[in-house]
């Protein structure tokens, strides 16, 4: 049987679509989409997979280019998959982040002109990035992704991480690592820097030359081993001081994770009675609420977010932390809160655990997203609990990427018993 000849078109390309990429439509009607285009260009494209509905392609060259693209900065633009907005001005990135999310609302919530604010600019288009996460080849070589792919992609320069990283990233000498699934870089106050090897074998330990003082830390289903150094790094944003270990998460954009706190407080006031806290990592929304509510429930399922959140509200004595899974801890408490603030990750709310957090009757639910699409599903679930949705403030945390952050305001419709 002869191989199947690759399917190639000419293709217009119409509008942005959530993910990074441009629709357009194919000769048969059928939307196809594709990265690194925008709308308005012709290209032609290569088709990779199709179903009966859609298609996804590849651009093979841009033959008529759109007015608003630039020349993207990063030299790997269009092959890494980190970057998907290099190709425009840093406030057409806001306004195609904007227009998804209320897409995403319309579409998936069913929302009819969604209070969608304006995108919260980040301060630094580039070098933002408090930690980067690379993978490595056959060849011991650090790289990223390829967009769509398991490939890696070897890179020389990028433009997203803080300075620090990029100087640690430069001298790190590595050997291939069998088993080795993931290096990540993190950088501190004070220009302290991190290295953590993720592993699939706890066994064998990954060796490096670097002629820095930094901290080095191997993650194995063993557990967490220091090599060197110390097993956490400390962030700062604004006043507040943040333990911060290996395995634990932490926003990568300090000074939006700031802005965000800032969104999170005005949606959250007034203030005033018990907050139950979902997802509340090592702590970072805790400490700017724990003077503002007589009693706070906090849930987290992290073990190292948890012994994170321990050390960094340690001063406060009215706030309870449990260590779970929300969806298997929350329909159990039965308790009562005035607001509720989630965190989840980028799969959103469990159904059990947005069923109950709707029984607490809680009188505002501030939402923090990572996804504009599981929060445009989650919102159509709260509104269906009594909950109205308020107002959505999106905020760039990732400048050039394709994700945006969102902080989501709803209200209890005390009508709905």
């Amino acid at each position: 049987m002869e191989d199947q000849q690759p399917k190639e078109y000419i293709v217009q390309f119409e509008k942005h679509a959530y993910g990074g990429e441009s629709m357009g439509r194919l000769p048969d009607g059928r939307a196809v989409f594709a990265a690194y285009v925008l709308p308005g260009e012709t290209a032609s494209i290569e088709i990779i997979w199709e179903k009966k509905g859609f298609a996804k392609a590849v651009v093979k060259e841009i033959l008529k280019s759109a007015p608003q693209r630039i020349t993207p900065r990063c030299h790997h633009f269009g092959v890494c998959g980190g970057c998907s907005y290099q190709n425009l001005n840093y406030s057409d990135q806001l306004q195609v982040k904007h227009d998804l999310v209320v897409d995403q609302l319309e579409r998936i919530g069913g929302f009819q002109n969604p209070p969608v604010k304006p995108v919260l600019a980040s301060e630094q288009p580039f070098y933002y990035r408090n930690a980067i996460q690379f993978h490595m080849d056959a060849e011991g070589r650090l790289g990223f992704l390829a967009a769509g792919s398991s490939v890696v992609v070897p890179i020389q320069e990028c433009f997203l991480p803080m300075e620090g990283i990029f100087g640690l990233w430069k001298q790190l000498d590595m050997e291939p690592f069998p088993g080795l699934q993931r290096v990540h870089l993190r950088e501190g106050v004070e220009d302290d820097l991190m290295v953590v090897f993720e592993s699939e074998n706890y066994q064998d330990l990954p060796t490096m030359e670097i002629e820095l003082p930094i901290s080095a830390v191997h993650l194995s289903p063993a557990g967490s081993l220091v090599m060197a150094g110390d097993d956490h790094l400390v962030m700062q944003i604004q006043e507040k001081y943040f333990r911060v270990s290996a395995g634990s998460f932490f926003q990568v954009n300090n000074l939006q994770a700031s802005v965000m706190v800032e969104k999170v407080l005005t949606y959250l006031s007034p203030f005033g009675g018990h907050l139950l806290e979902l997802y509340c990592g090592v702590g970072l929304f805790t400490a700017f609420l724990a003077d503002k509510y007589e009693t706070i429930t906090a849930v987290e399922v992290s073990e190292s977010a948890c012994a994170d959140f321990a050390v960094n509200l340690d001063a406060y004595d009215h706030i309870s932390l449990y260590m779970s899974a929300v969806e298997d801890v929350l329909p159990g408490l039965d308790v009562k809160a005035d607001a509720v603030l989630v965190d989840p990750p980028r799969s959103g709310l469990e159904r059990r655990a947005l069923d109950a957090i709707a029984a607490t009757q809680a009188k505002r639910v501030v939402y923090v997203s990572c996804d504009p699409a599981t929060l445009a599903r989650d919102a159509k679930r709260l509104a269906g609990n009594g909950y109205r949705l308020v107002e959505v403030t999106p905020l760039d945390m990732f400048p050039q990427t394709q994700h945006v952050e969102c902080v989501a305001l709803f209200i209890r419709d005390l009508s709905v018993k």
